[in-house]
């Protein structure tokens, strides 16, 4: 693309020097060369802007800053206020937008954005509509899967990805927005045609995330008022809901809730549903005078109230029969959230993404519906992020576990130890049995060696990740595949 027409999608115009054609925009000197364009980037660790020189090196001329530069005097340098926001709207126009050639659906909220997002997919997919993911769980769209490193990718990988998608054939994408997405600008530029709330709980408060939960609530709100969404889709049983339907944009909202009658999609007669294939619930599910009864792979309440909002876009957005859609909700499996393994001696096991203290209380709530013979309980808690977690974690454990065996997350920098020891603070004056074993490998093998018939183990914690940050290194870790290799070393005979 021609540098001349990337500028002015950020307002600025061609300086001196001859017009060039622009291959790539980038915020990383590895890939800054010759045709591209460097944008500095100021990021929790490192300033963008002190690795100007580096990319000068490797051959680029053309910069965007926040400030002057100290750069030899054939380097342009293009001077903005915000470099984020400057990045995302180069990076729709290096793409030619291709939001515009999608219906794209963005979800967010504190819980609940992975299973919602996944489910869309799944009913627009199995009605011949297909479309595209974005979010924790990866890019997948056609036979295409990739891995992110967020939630929400950076601007540059996002419009990448959507144009990917369309050229495949994609009629719709649907996008898992984080609050730190909308805060650091790498959806800016992307037309939403369908924004959809989850809930909003205290989370993502702290260094380097958001300063306080009125800042977090303020950036998730900006979804709804800020990119021209047609369609807006609440989750009505939502303290915040409220909150987030205030000035929005759209010309329709959808509401959502629990036995709520009031509501455009509602759930009725929930009860779980258990068989030896799954975990489930079954209800009743009512949109606008169409009601069906709804068989649901995913225990617990707030697993319906998921399927309400996927089934609000499929039904009320994309006019799929609610039945039709339920249908389809039947085949749902997402990778780390309530995903069941049955194990070999009638137990079984769930592996679940649950990371916070609301997150954790949920799951355990849900699964005690099913009448375990012991709920078991393996969880850790991530480093270098908030240390309220760790308590509230392990008090949720302590209250609703029979067992519970304490082990290492993604503990990074910090000593696994260290954090194991203030999540077990949380177990003083409880009669609650635990075990501290910081290798989760090593936790995962004894957890399974302990399970006995009935008992539900619950892998809480690393979902659907595999890897592990351990210091400095993401090191290879699946538990799944634990889970198998243990078995599996179990059916060989001991040798004598």
């Amino acid at each position: 693309m021609r540098l001349k027409a990337l500028l002015q999608e950020i307002s600025l115009s061609l300086p001196s020097g001859r017009d060039r054609e622009i291959g790539l925009v980038t915020e990383s000197t590895a890939t800054a060369g010759v045709d591209s364009i460097f944008v500095c980037i100021r990021g929790s660790r490192a300033d963008g802007h002190d690795f100007a020189p580096r990319a000068y090196a490797n051959g680029c001329r053309i910069f965007v800053s926040e400030k002057a530069l100290s750069l030899p005097s054939d380097a342009q340098v293009l001077q903005v206020e915000n470099t984020r926001a400057a990045l995302a709207m180069l990076a729709c126009a290096m793409f030619s937008h291709p939001s515009e050639r999608l219906h794209v659906i963005g979800v967010t909220g504190t819980k609940g954005k992975t299973t919602v997002a996944r489910m869309i997919a799944h009913i627009l997919n199995q009605n011949g509509l297909p479309c595209g993911y974005v979010g924790t769980n990866g890019i997948s769209y056609g036979v295409v899967t990739q891995a992110t490193q967020n939630t929400t990718p950076d601007a540059m990988t996002l419009q990448r990805t959507l144009s990917d998608m369309a050229d495949a054939g994609m009629k719709a994408a649907v996008i898992e927005v984080s609050s730190q997405a909308i805060l650091q600008h790498r959806v800016d530029g992307t037309h939403f045609e369908t924004v959809l709330f989850t809930n909003l709980s205290s989370d993502h408060i702290g260094p380097n995330e958001h300063a306080d939960f009125e800042d977090y609530k303020a950036c998730k709100h900006r979804l709804f008022t800020d990119f021209g969404a047609r369609n807006a889709i609440y989750f009505a049983g939502d303290s915040a809901a409220q909150d987030m339907i205030a000035g929005t944009s759209a010309d329709r909202m959808l509401l959502c809730n629990i036995r709520d009658a009031g509501c455009d999609c509602t759930a009725t007669q929930i009860r779980p549903h258990r068989t030896e294939e799954m975990l489930g619930s079954i209800c009743t599910v009512r949109f606008q005078g169409a009601e069906v009864r709804c068989r649901l792979p995913m225990p617990g309440e707030y697993s319906v109230a998921n399927a309400l909002l996927a089934l609000a876009v499929a039904t009320g957005v994309f006019e799929i029969p609610l039945s039709t859609a339920a249908k389809a909700l039947e085949s749902i499996a997402v990778e780390g959230r309530m995903e069941w393994i049955p194990l070999p001696f009638g137990a079984t096991a769930v592996i679940d993404y649950a990371h916070n203290g609301e997150s954790l209380r949920k799951l355990l709530t849900a699964l005690r519906a099913y009448a375990p013979t012991r709920l078991i309980c393996l969880f850790g808690s991530v480093g270098e992020r908030t240390k309220l977690r760790r308590r509230e974690l392990g008090s949720v454990a302590a209250e609703l576990a029979d067992l519970c065996i304490l082990t290492s997350d993604n503990p990074g920098t910090e000593e696994p130890e260290q954090i194991i020891a203030e999540i077990a603070r949380a177990f003083e004056g409880s009669s609650t049995p635990y075990l501290c074993i910081p290798d989760r490998a090593d936790a995962i093998r004894e957890a399974l060696r302990r399970t006995q018939a009935g008992d539900i183990l619950v892998l809480a914690g690393k979902g659907h990740e595999t890897y592990q940050l351990i210091g400095t290194k993401k090191l290879p870790f699946c538990e799944r595949a634990i889970i198998e290799a243990y078995f599996q070393a179990k059916q060989v005979p001991e040798l004598l």
